[in-house]
């Protein structure tokens, strides 16, 4: 990360400047704000991004105890709040993905999606390239979703991935 420098930024002034730059210019101030490679080409994110970091920049950004909180924090998000199956059929090879293309909402591969429905516990196993749902593969979860009520439905919501269903 480059210090630009300490002192206050006005930032009206950077904000209407960063406006009226193209989405082209402002990719070449991000990479130079962040010495990362940017893979954006959304205007108003890259401003709010780089107006950031000016800011951190001339402000200090985080205090060296907020870091380390934050860093706690996210090491805490990997623990485990359920005991692990019992079940040597449920056990899951263990794999990584090593996809770049991986959607975020789908659980990692190996990973069993259980949902109740209609009295029945339905288990829905995430596959590399797909989901398999009592022996049959599928491509996504909603045609997971379409075998068993027979009708369209979004999977991600029918299988309620937005709460505590997933069990790796």
């Amino acid at each position: 990360m480059k210090e630009k420098n300490a002192m206050a930024i006005n930032v009206d002034q950077e904000l209407t400047r960063l406006k009226q730059k193209t989405v082209k210019q402002l990719k070449l101030i991000y990479e130079d704000t962040f010495e990362e490679a940017c893979r954006s080409n959304h205007k108003q994110w890259l401003v709010k991004r780089i107006i950031w970091r000016m800011q951190a920049n001339a402000q200090g950004g985080l205090s060296e105890r907020a870091r380390q909180r934050a860093f706690e924090i996210a090491n805490d998000a990997d623990l485990r709040v359920t005991a692990p199956s019992t079940q040597s059929s449920r056990q899951a090879p263990t794999r990584v993905c090593t996809s770049t293309t991986h959607d975020p909402r789908i659980p990692l591969p190996g990973t069993v999606i259980t949902r109740n429905y209609k009295g029945q516990t339905l288990e829905v196993t995430v596959l590399p390239d797909g989901f398999s749902y009592q022996g049959e593969v599928y491509k996504s979860l909603s045609s997971v979703t379409k075998a068993i009520t027979g009708s369209h439905a979004n999977g991600f919501l029918f299988f309620r991935l937005n709460k505590e269903t997933v069990r790796g």
